[in-house]
């Protein structure tokens, strides 16, 4: 364990384990045995763990979680302002990712607090490191929607989107939720990342199709993490491109001046945008005159 001594005066925003109690490091168990206030997502989930590192809970455990955050706030930026370590854990992993955490933390720094970090276990990161897809850009859409026309639109815009997608979804839905991208994105290659860490880990990767089709009539248990890839760089061009001229004519602009305005400020092929207008036009919209 670190000799460090632990500051006080400021909320430090600790990542715990996702499953493996080993990966708790030095630093976050130090902080958690000094802090004066630990601010826990479940206050039972959080003994368990502290319990298994010998450190002593106490009264020092204060449920913070999505339905009493904003309650919390005033309370936790006066902590921290009168001197006290103000430690913050969520259930597994980095607390603000998915979590609650983020309104306290940007409470405490916006009132002049420090808030600093023990950086650790991220599910994001995990699951990311072992999917085989690019890594070098990517974007966190934490969990999908459940409402229909809410997941549509979040799946119209991953149509675009040239990084590598990370989310969650819960085991019930995971298998649906891939049926319907299949419909969409059929080829692209995916990573289903399952129990991280923990005794029965497993990481599933195929086309969105074949594993879509794996877990058709299955049941899934555990936590899971999936990871998507990318639109085509090409497939991106064409979307923006479409789009920009759709947004041109809907607002009434001819297609001879649409076409010209594009092709000047994107650098497309003049009979290539106008052709495509024609096929905007043709293909049924009442706006598109």
């Amino acid at each position: 364990m670190s000799n460090e001594v632990v500051q006080r005066g400021r909320l430090v925003v600790v990542a715990t384990p996702i499953g493996n109690l080993g990966d708790l490091s030095a630093r976050a168990e130090q902080c958690l045995g000094e802090a004066d206030v630990i601010l826990c997502e479940d206050t039972r989930h959080t003994r368990v763990l502290l319990s298994a590192r010998g450190i002593k809970g106490g009264g020092r455990l204060v449920a913070l979680h999505q339905h009493n955050e904003a309650s919390q706030v005033a309370e936790v930026v006066n902590r921290v302002l009168s001197g006290q370590l103000v430690a913050l854990v969520s259930d597994a992993g980095t607390p603000g990712i998915s979590d609650p955490g983020s309104r306290v933390v940007s409470a405490v720094a916006l009132a002049g607090g420090e808030v600093s970090t023990i950086p650790g276990p991220s599910a994001v990161i995990a699951a990311l490191s072992v999917s085989g897809l690019d890594t070098e850009r990517f974007v966190m859409e934490g969990f999908v929607p459940r409402r229909a026309g809410e997941r549509r639109a979040r799946f119209d815009q991953w149509a675009r989107e040239p990084r590598t997608i990370v989310f969650y979804e819960s085991p019930q839905r995971v298998a649906d939720t891939l049926s319907e991208l299949a419909e969409r994105f059929p080829d692209r290659r995916v990573a289903l990342a399952r129990e991280l860490t923990k005794f029965y880990e497993e990481v599933r990767r195929g086309t969105v199709v074949e594993l879509a089709e794996a877990l058709r009539g299955s049941t899934t248990l555990g936590e899971v993490v999936v990871v998507l890839e990318g639109a085509p760089e090409a497939l991106v061009e064409t979307s923006t491109v479409e789009g920009a001229l759709r947004e041109l004519l809907e607002s009434g602009m001819s297609i001879r001046d649409a076409v010209t305005e594009l092709s000047q400020d994107l650098g497309v092929g003049h009979r290539e945008l106008y052709q495509l207008a024609l096929a905007l036009r043709d293909g049924g919209s009442d706006s598109l005159h």
